[in-house]
């Protein structure tokens, strides 16, 4: 299992684990991280399983694509390491990965 760390706004930690193949939002929704509304349910449409990529782990997730990027524009307060949890996909490199949640989706 590939464990995974949600930090919400105030600094707390929510560790979790995950299957390989499995992405970031589903995780967050299955565990009930409750930043993480995923209203589209994955579908890349809508920006409420928008999360921040701690920067020790941005060269290990997979760059957005132009799909999600153009999507992010929705987010609200996106910055440099802002994505959408439904785009990643978990992989075993990504053992220990470190998410922020938003204060917000909207």
């Amino acid at each position: 299992m590939i464990k995974i760390t949600f930090r919400d706004i105030e600094g707390n930690d929510k560790i979790v684990t995950s299957s390989i193949g499995e992405t970031l939002m589903e995780v967050a929704v299955k565990n009930d991280i409750a930043e993480i509304e995923a209203e589209c349910g994955g579908a890349c449409s809508c920006a409420t399983c928008h999360v921040y990529i701690d920067k020790d782990w941005l060269d290990k997730v997979p760059i957005a694509s132009e799909m999600e990027e153009d999507m992010l524009d929705f987010a609200f307060d996106v910055k440099s390491n802002s994505r959408l949890s439904c785009q990643i996909k978990i992989t075993k490199e990504l053992d220990g990965l470190v998410v922020k949640t938003p204060e917000s989706q909207f």
